[in-house]
C-alpha cells in the first residue's frame, strides 16, 4: 500500500482510503462526498484526521496512510500504514464494549466510555502495514 496521493478516495468495494503520512506540509480535503456522507481529511507526516458530517471519525499521531476504511453498524475496519507506531483514536458508539483486533490478533475488549472514543497503539516500524479490526459486543 501507499499513501494516498489524492488525499481521499472512493473504493470499488464502498470502502475509503486516506491520508498520506509521507506528506512534509499539511494537506486537507473538504466536503467529499462519500454514501451520502460528507468526509473532511487533513493529513501529513504529523496527523492524519478524518471526520464525517462534521463529526470524529479517525486521528493518528503521527500521520499514516489508511486504505480500505470500511463502517457498520457492527464493525470497522481497515488497514493502516506509516513510518513509526501510531497512536490511534476512532469515533464509535458512546459506553459501547468492543473487541480490537490488530494484525489478526485480538487485543482484547475495550470500552468507548461517553465520549465514544477508542485509542489503540498500532506498531508500524517494522510491519509495512497493519489490518484492524472494531467488533461491537
Amino acid at each position: 500500500m501507499a499513501a494516498v496521493k489524492e488525499l481521499i478516495r472512493s473504493e470499488e468495494n464502498g470502502g475509503i482510503s486516506f491520508g498520506n503520512h509521507k506528506l512534509e506540509t499539511k494537506a486537507k480535503l473538504e466536503d467529499y462526498k462519500h454514501g451520502g456522507d460528507l468526509l473532511k481529511v487533513k493529513t501529513y507526516k504529523e496527523i492524519t484526521k478524518l471526520e464525517k458530517n462534521g463529526g470524529f471519525l479517525y486521528e493518528s499521531v503521527p500521520g499514516t496512510s489508511v486504505s480500505d476504511f470500511q463502517e457498520s453498524e457492527t464493525e470497522v475496519s481497515f488497514t493502516v500504514e506509516a513510518d513509526e507506531d501510531a497512536q490511534i483514536t476512532v469515533g464509535l458508539m458512546d459506553d459501547t464494549d468492543y473487541e480490537v483486533f490488530v494484525g489478526g490478533e485480538s487485543i482484547g475488549v475495550m470500552n468507548t466510555g461517553l465520549g465514544g472514543k477508542l485509542s489503540l497503539s498500532v506498531e508500524l516500524a517494522v510491519a509495512d502495514e497493519v489490518p484492524v479490526r472494531i467488533v461491537r459486543k
